[in-house]
């Protein structure tokens, strides 16, 4: 992972205040953010975490070259005419522009946050003095590493390998991985929500409670079904549509890790005493708010096309293109 790809501040952010708690914090001796990531990274050899952090660290850089352009050029304010001198305006200001920088903003800083996370469950996993804890850790990494690998591969459909990691993830998720254990990290899963959902005592952060509450209900549902599918010998049909059920539970446990930085943005931005401060948390809350707004709502095809489990791709014949 490369360092300069990534904000210092959000690592502070990510690591100080979000998961202040988590042995991934307190079992190290350093106080740099940084720091704490590489221990973690070098320590845990995880391969879905690895790949995880490699493609998040490319969304980063991509975001950050894009707010540095968005900054320093300019276009016309509006269509003036050829006589008149034109006035400029930074490229930021364009709604448009804006809202591409929050797409990114986003989807980066939201699969940061999901990088950390697991970091920090294999960390419970191997150092937790508590048996039943390790195993829980165990459960829910297990479910969220096809998630991590797959899902930002999902982001760069130009890209043949993110491609393939993306689809061999995805049939890693549906086939095996929310199996595992009846599935116990499933389980894990919905009630670590839920614990989030219930912190959420924010009024900005309260609105998108029953969202993100209501579309995992929805898929939990749709996974019932799937599984029912599967114990019927339809796997073929099942696994046709892996990619819609990877990108539905990737946008489920990053709006849930949206939710967790949204309540701790909430929590900090009364107290802030620098208006960097107070910008850097009204970004996350805003950042968040896209997400819920114009991310989490586009899993709804998803959802319908995994819910009739859809045939259209696997009918298609080779021969037919």
């Amino acid at each position: 992972m490369t360092a300069t790809a990534l904000d210092r501040r959000d690592l502070e952010f990510q690591i100080r205040e979000v998961l202040a708690d988590s042995l991934l914090v307190h079992n190290r001796q350093t106080g740099d953010a940084l720091e704490v990531i590489y221990a973690a990274a070098d320590r845990m050899a995880s391969q879905p975490l690895a790949r995880a952090f490699s493609l998040v660290t490319r969304l980063y850089s991509d975001y950050v070259d894009a707010l540095a352009w968005a900054r320093e050029h300019y276009q016309p304010v509006s269509p003036q005419p050829d006589d008149e001198e034109q006035s400029l305006e930074p490229m930021i200001a364009d709604p448009g522009v804006r809202r591409s920088l929050l797409s990114r903003k986003a989807m980066c800083e939201g699969g940061l946050a999901l990088c950390l996370y697991g970091a920090d469950l294999l960390t419970q996993k191997n150092e937790h003095p508590e048996a039943d804890q390790q195993s829980e850790a165990e459960s829910l990494f297990a479910l969220l590493a096809p998630i991590m690998a797959g899902w930002p591969a999902q982001l760069f459909p130009g890209d043949e390998e993110a491609g393939q990691r993306a689809r061999s993830s995805a049939r890693d998720l549906l086939g095996r991985a929310i199996w595992r254990d009846q599935s116990r990290g499933l389980q894990r899963l919905m009630h670590c929500v839920q614990v989030d959902l219930q912190a959420a005592e924010a009024e900005p952060c309260q609105q998108w409670v029953l969202s993100l509450s209501e579309t995992l209900q929805q898929a939990v549902k749709v996974t019932s079904s799937l599984g029912k599918s599967l114990v019927n010998g339809d796997q073929d049909q099942v696994l046709a549509n892996a990619h819609n059920y990877l990108r539905l539970f990737g946008y489920i446990v990053i709006a849930w890790m949206w939710l967790r930085q949204a309540n701790v943005a909430a929590r900090a931005l009364p107290g802030a005493t620098s208006e960097a401060d107070r910008d850097f948390y009204l970004g996350k809350l805003q950042a968040a708010r896209y997400f819920f707004h114009w991310e989490l709502p586009t899993v709804a095809q998803d959802l319908v096309l995994l819910r009739n489990q859809d045939d259209t791709c696997l009918a298609m014949q080779p021969e037919w293109f």
